[in-house]
């Protein structure tokens, strides 16, 4: 890998081990996690790799073959306010880690990325990747769902982005053909492995070839729409509530929210609709898996990008035109955007005989539209994987 000969070159060693964690793909439950909803996922088998060596001085030094400048702090004097780089994830996993912890060992490790940043959940996978290797380097070992809770607080409390749990969990939790099926409100989880009836499919991801970062989009100001109406319809229905930041749209029956939808702006509305419609389409694609109905997890993966479009209102002017060209592609069971939809990419399940075709016709019609992103547009065929592994 580059990351270990990038190593070798740097320290002149090589590294005592590789950390990998992979991205992760959503099809079905998007938008959800952060109000306890419920969601289906998979790890795909492209993700950060991190070669890495212990340093005793409680040093770490970071640099990214994806980035020019090298990162360097010390385990216990991690900077109080985010430094604007890349390296903040890492930097606010480190105080997550360090809180709980007492460290003392820090680490030399340089980081790679198997595909460009944006949709997959890249900023989770580099925090667990990360943390996996400093917590071997200090000998330390986390429980899973621990490891999910740091990663998920260092977005959270350091960068600053009000993500739910869904990237770590499927990036921790998953199993190669196999569905990960979970519950936020609980952190309950089923792995519903393929059914043998099920048709063959492949993970396709085509990138937009623009790239997104989630703190500088309005995913925060989606996630505070919704607690908006879940927090009017607790009062409309006369339902205790407490604090806003602790209101979720999960704690807020559905036949409350059909009672009063009407009184709520357009906007949060808009966002409850997609929320409770969601909940339903992740239940109803959990079965059509087990029974090995891939088309009708697709056709719902389908209709899940639609509300995004049209009630959660994101997707950037490229994605809205893949996932338009996705519907009309023959030999696509369903796809949506990946992540939040504010630019970066869209997965899509496919049948693999139609591979060639498909990609033929998405990259033509795409760059019909968008020539200028000739040259960055890309499309790569990708498999479910297990979770996180040193």
């Amino acid at each position: 890998m580059d990351c270990e000969r990038k190593f070798q070159e740097t320290y002149k060693r090589d590294p005592e081990g590789v950390s990998f964690c992979p991205y992760r793909v959503c099809p079905i439950g998007a938008h959800s996690d952060h109000q306890l909803g419920k969601i289906t996922g998979f790890a795909i088998d492209k993700g950060i790799h991190i070669a890495y060596a212990a340093k005793r001085n409680g040093v770490i030094e970071l640099s990214s073959l994806q980035f020019d400048k090298r990162a360097q702090w010390h385990v216990r004097a991690v900077p109080e306010e985010k430094q604007n780089d890349w390296a903040d994830y890492l930097r606010g996993a480190t105080k997550e880690l360090s809180q709980v912890y007492p460290l003392q060992v820090g680490l030399s490790g340089v980081i790679e990325g198997t595909l460009p940043i944006g949709g997959l959940s890249s900023s989770a996978a580099v925090i667990i990747s990360f943390m996996k290797a400093l917590c071997l380097v200090n000998d330390l070992h986390l429980e899973d769902k621990e490891l999910i809770n740091m990663a998920k607080a260092a977005e959270n409390n350091y960068v600053g982005v009000s993500c739910g749990k869904l990237d770590q969990s499927c990036e921790v939790f998953s199993r190669k053909d196999h569905l990960l099926y979970l519950d936020t409100l609980d952190d309950t989880y089923e792995l519903i492995p393929a059914s043998p009836a099920m048709k063959p499919y492949e993970i396709a991801i085509f990138f937009s070839g623009v790239e997104r970062t989630l703190a500088g989009s309005k995913f925060n100001m989606r996630v505070d729409e919704c607690k908006s109406a879940a927090y009017a319809l607790k009062a409309y229905a006369g339902m205790e509530y407490g604090k806003f930041a602790e209101t979720h749209l999960r704690e807020v029956p559905r036949e409350i929210y059909e009672t009063y939808k009407d009184r709520l702006p357009d906007n949060w509305r808009k966002r409850a609709e997609h929320w409770y419609t969601e909940f339903d389409r992740v239940q109803k694609g959990a079965e059509a898996w087990r029974r090995g109905d891939i088309e009708e997890y697709g056709r719902l993966s389908f209709e899940s990008g639609r509300s995004s479009i049209e009630n959660y209102e994101t997707g950037s002017s490229e994605l809205k035109k893949l996932y338009d060209v996705m519907t009309t592609t023959e030999g696509i069971y369903g796809g949506r955007f990946s992540g939040a939809g504010f630019k970066g990419c869209c997965m899509a399940l496919i049948d693999p005989a139609f591979r060639e075709s498909i990609f033929k016709k998405v990259e033509r019609e795409y760059l019909e539209e968008f020539p200028e992103l000739i040259g960055r547009y890309s499309a790569y065929v990708c498999h479910s994987a297990d979770g996180v592994r040193i």
